[in-house]
């Protein structure tokens, strides 16, 4: 029941035919199934458009208290992709080099990555993605912000899926830490880097690992 704090107005919403929604489902089932994380990157130059409409589509996902805890910068400077790249792979030498458990390198094994990485100048662009720890007002005071992580990894989820559908090839990227961020892309205090996505068209001889996702029955029950 609507509160007197509470101010609705009408939801847009097109209902569609069954079988027009079958036919939805089983087509972006069929488009997501293509996604891959790509490593081989071209420098083919990327309409901006297409990314601030990714970023947008983003924009739009749920959170806590529509507090919406996320900032994107969208990063296409050659110099501020090399910065990016050194610090990257200054914390990925360290990760290749001890910090990492025998175990998870293991685990990397089968994609063949180490702690060079090109991709993160030769794409045309890159995204990084920050958590808002709390809001602050025009004033500067801070209001608290809820369920962060869920929030902008929902909003993360929906950029990827926004720029694949855009015919772009994406990569994930969380060196850790991550604070050289926040240093380069002079952002404020309150934000904290949760994910730099790489995005472009693949080279033309762009390869992926030989790798299965788990069946459905695997990962979804039903009751």
């Amino acid at each position: 029941m609507a509160t007197d704090d509470c101010v609705t107005r009408p939801l847009d919403f097109n209902e569609l035919s069954e079988p027009q929604m079958l036919e939805n489902s089983r087509r972006i089932a069929q488009q997501l199934a293509k996604r891959r994380t790509v490593r081989d990157f071209s420098d083919r130059a990327v309409d901006p458009e297409i990314i601030d409409n990714a970023v947008k589509a983003a924009a739009t996902a749920p959170s806590g208290a529509n507090k919406q805890p996320w900032h994107f910068v969208v990063i296409s400077s050659p110099e501020i992709k090399r910065a990016i790249r050194e610090a990257a792979e200054e914390e990925e030498r360290a990760f290749y080099g001890g910090r990492a458990s025998e175990s998870w390198l293991e685990d990397l094994k089968q994609f063949g990555t180490d702690a060079e990485k090109p991709f993160l100048e030769t794409a045309p662009y890159l995204i990084a993605v920050f958590l808002q720890r709390n809001s602050i007002d025009d004033e500067g005071a801070k209001h608290k912000n809820y369920y962060m992580p869920e929030s902008v990894g929902i909003a993360s989820g929906m950029l990827l899926t926004a720029l694949h559908n855009s015919g772009l090839a994406t990569l994930t990227h969380t060196p850790s830490p991550m604070g050289f961020l926040s240093e380069i892309l002079q952002r404020p205090n309150n934000e904290k880097p949760y994910l730099l996505v790489v995005a472009g068209y693949p080279q033309k001889d762009a390869q992926v690992p030989d790798i299965e996702r788990k069946p459905f029955e695997e990962v979804c029950s039903h009751f």
